[in-house]
């Protein structure tokens, strides 16, 4: 039965996924493909079914949790933000070396205009590098659509299938037709389970076999209903145009593009329709959300020379989102009147919540470190990060998931006192727990401060792995009990705060202190559920 529904990108694709048949999703919290995992913990079917929803520590155990529900038929799918992509690579490479089973798809949200990441990058060069077929969804209900056909070509051509998603499609609201849920996949195993052992010998055979069934990919993507060739009467140029920069382009021309435009869903990049635009095209203006991935490509398919267009030539801009304005622009197109930017409401930066913790504890630590010559605080990500913002000047970089831990141990080999770490406890249970490990090891002589706020506060309160395990991790990592503290971060503690710090900078070796408050937001959270359910 077809019924419509209201939702977001991330969420079209999250009821897609359940309908074809999900048996399980795993993810770590990451702006913004958050959504996808939260729709399906909520989602009604999913619950019937025990679709599995539980987050993962991080995108590494994620991928390779979901490749372990592929071994055994089942269909799974791995969300997470671009820039765990970085985390995830061992286990996305490798898995196009073992291939899949039971459907697995790889959910990418790019992030452009770095909205709340470090930096811009482009998943589609993993999918490349990787020989594993890519889709990116042009509006909410190819996200939808995507999913069945994303598992069942994951199982018919024996692969992981990397689904893109960006910011403006991941976050925008559109009405969906969707169709009725199919049953799960029984158990099933692998009928060469010899690939899935990445012994050098196996993997000899399985590469040179990957890069055959790659020239299928490409036939697939000459085929693909994602993928289409509009002609017109104009031949002067040709247009390509791939995921969400499709729908900017066709905001451009609501009476229809006067050139002919090829629309770009489905990689690797369809050679046969590419050929066809070079042969039939005086040049060829290519307009890509994300970096020039398919300009780049177009200047080594060509066999003949032809003007080509795009991000690499300055037509359009290198950096941020796309908008209609921008390929307006870019196409010579006259600019339509705006208004100008609201007076009403004015930008403003972010902040730590007022009550937060994170805001007790940069309090303290700048009181204490303002006693030492030239103190190091290296930073982390997560809400914390906003103490290097004004009033706190707290930290000193931050760079990705655990590197606080790292970076503090590496200058303290470089002679740095004091070298100081802080990080969330969630990035800490991520990324922050071998970095530890190392410092452990050599005693270093840093001071670790986890800032337990009780959640993944900065992607909305989802729950944190290492919550009430914290100490006893440090310990079980070699840490010495002794110089394990916790102390609740408020402001009455301020000075019992500065004393440990103190303590633990004077302590020549590694030192834990847990500071420890529930997070502002979702206190307020539980307080109102208690509320109401002591009114029943």
């Amino acid at each position: 039965m077809i019924t419509k529904r209201l939702l977001l990108g991330d969420e079209a694709l999250a009821l897609g996924a359940v309908n074809a048949g999900l048996s399980g999703v795993y993810a770590y919290p990451g702006t913004p493909s958050t959504e996808i995992t939260e729709f399906i913990q909520e989602d009604a079917l999913a619950r019937q079914r025990g679709v599995h929803s539980h987050w993962s520590t991080n995108e590494k155990t994620a991928m390779e949790e979901a490749l372990g529900m592929s071994f055994c038929g089942k269909r799974a799918m791995v969300c997470m933000k671009h820039v765990g992509m970085n985390v995830a690579a061992d286990g996305f490479v490798n898995s196009a070396m073992t291939g899949a089973n039971g459907g697995l798809v790889v959910v990418a949200a790019d992030d452009p205009s770095m909205h709340s990441s470090q930096n811009e990058q482009d998943s589609r060069f993993y999918s490349n590098f990787a020989f594993i077929p890519t889709l990116e969804p042009s509006t909410q209900q190819e996200a939808y659509d995507m999913m069945p056909y994303a598992f069942r070509f994951s199982e018919e051509h024996g692969i992981p299938v990397l689904m893109r998603m960006v910011t403006r499609l991941a976050h925008s609201r559109a009405v969906v037709e969707t169709s009725d849920a199919i049953e799960e996949n029984k158990l099933s195993y692998p009928k060469n389970t010899r690939q899935w052992v990445l012994m050098p010998g196996n993997s000899k055979v399985r590469y040179k076999q990957l890069l055959k069934d790659w020239d299928d990919c490409v036939k697939a993507s000459e085929v693909s209903p994602f993928n289409k060739y509009i002609d017109a009467a104009d031949h002067s140029r040709g247009i390509i145009a791939n995921g969400i920069a499709y729908n900017y382009l066709m905001e451009c021309f609501p009476d229809g593009c006067p050139w002919p435009v090829l629309k770009i869903s489905q990689y690797p990049l369809p050679q046969a329709l590419i050929d066809r635009m070079a042969k039939e095209c005086g040049e060829i203006f290519v307009i890509e959300e994300g970096q020039p991935f398919i300009e780049e490509r177009l200047r080594g398919m060509l066999g003949t020379p032809l003007p080509i267009y795009g991000k690499l030539t300055g037509h359009l801009p290198r950096t941020g989102e796309l908008n209609p304005d921008f390929v307006r622009e870019a196409l010579g197109l006259p600019q339509l009147e705006r208004k100008g930017a609201s007076q009403v409401v004015m930008p403003r930066p972010p902040a730590l919540c007022q009550g937060c913790s994170h805001r007790d504890v940069y309090t303290a630590l700048n009181a204490t470190l303002a006693e030492f010559e030239s103190p190091k605080v290296f930073g982390d990500i997560g809400c914390y990060t906003l103490g290097w913002l004004t009033p706190f000047n707290a930290i000193d970089s931050v760079v990705d998931m655990g590197a606080s831990i790292s970076m503090a141990k590496g200058a303290a080999d470089a002679g740095q006192f004091p070298s100081v770490a802080i990080i969330g406890d969630s990035t800490f249970t991520h990324s922050g727990m071998t970095p530890l490990l190392d410092a452990i090891n050599e005693n270093s002589n840093i001071m670790v401060i986890i800032s337990d706020n009780l959640t993944t506060g900065m992607t909305g309160g989802q729950d944190s792995q290492g919550t009430g395990k914290l100490e006893q991790i440090c310990i079980g990592l070699g840490a010495d009990p002794a110089h394990v503290r916790t102390i609740d971060a408020l402001p009455k503690t301020h000075e019992q705060m500065m004393q440990i710090f103190r303590d633990e900078l004077a302590y020549n070796g590694v030192s834990v202190v847990v500071a420890r408050r529930e997070c502002i937001q979702t206190a307020r959270r539980h307080a109102a559920a208690a509320a109401k359910a002591a009114k029943k």
